[in-house]
């Protein structure tokens, strides 16, 4: 099984790009998104705590399709500022509590930042977070390369977590291009290679993002993630180029390219992205009186 789909779902740059302006009644966009992925990525999680009632109403809006599939970022307290509260821990738990009920959540994502380095303080945090995050497989995007040396690896694994394989810019300390299969779920997750702003303390985050994978590197993350199938039960394919609508494109195009078969491509994102044409099916016909 292999998952595709976009991280997160409310930008302000998406809108008129991957939804349409004019919304018809009850509009919601993870449901608009369902429609096309059976993978979304919750990324505001690591910025706060769902709201009480949130992720109940996600697994209600995403009901209609039985294969699709959450993952779910935990909080930057626990992975940025290493402060695992024993109080915080319960609420972020009983925040998405819905998802592990509806059987709706694919993995947890323990996201550390580029100065996380291997180190026995560092690696008894993990330890404590893996001890929490049973209940679906613990997902690792460690941005240093000591983690995939020999040793630490083996002291990763050893605690039944999964080590995403990330594409980013190249920098001294970047961990392998390919991770092979470490853990129980394959999780490829895709930044973008923007090289120029990624490193420059000004840029912001959607200047970061803004990328746009060409064909070449779209099949190669197809040809990845085929490979990454065949040694996991499950393989998630997160993108994260989110600015405007950029995640979607290429999301969609793995999908394509993974399958070998055409979309469903929203009509606003096919205006922006013409490139879309050639995997998008045709768009359905209008009756006399639509």
């Amino acid at each position: 099984m292999i998952r595709v789909g976009p991280a997160g779902w409310s930008y302000a740059d998406w809108e008129g790009v991957v939804y349409p302006r004019k919304k018809p009644r009850g509009f919601h966009a993870l449901a608009y998104l369902a429609e096309h992925f059976d993978l979304v990525e919750i990324n505001s999680s690591f910025y706060s705590v769902p709201r009480d009632g949130s992720a109940e109403r996600w697994a209600e809006l995403v009901e209609p399709h039985e294969t699709f599939r959450f993952t779910a970022k935990l909080h930057r307290e626990f992975t940025h500022d290493a402060r695992v509260d024993a109080a915080r821990l319960r609420e972020f738990r009983a925040a998405l509590e819905p998802l592990v009920k509806h059987r709706r959540l694919a993995a947890w994502l323990a996201q550390f930042p580029w100065s996380f380095a291997f180190g026995v303080e560092r690696l008894g945090l993990i330890e404590r977070l893996a001890g929490e995050f049973r209940d679906a497989p613990l997902v690792l995007e460690l941005r240093h390369a000591t983690w995939f040396e020999p040793a630490a690896t083996a002291a990763l694994l050893a605690l039944d977590v999964s080590l995403a394989e990330i594409d980013l810019p190249r920098s001294a300390t970047a961990p392998p291009v390919q991770v092979g299969a470490r853990g129980r779920v394959g999780y490829l997750r895709l930044h973008g290679r923007n090289a120029r702003a990624w490193f420059d303390r000004e840029a912001t985050r959607d200047q970061k993002y803004d990328y746009l994978y060409d064909d070449r590197e779209v099949e190669g993350f197809a040809a990845r993630a085929s490979e990454l199938a065949r040694e996991h039960d499950e393989t998630l394919v997160v993108t994260n180029n989110h600015f405007s609508g950029k995640a979607v494109t290429n999301a969609l195009e793995l999908a394509a390219a993974i399958t070998r078969a055409k979309r469903r491509v929203p009509e606003p994102l096919l205006a922006a992205y013409p490139r879309l044409e050639r995997i998008a099916l045709p768009a359905p016909r209008r009756g006399l009186f639509d």
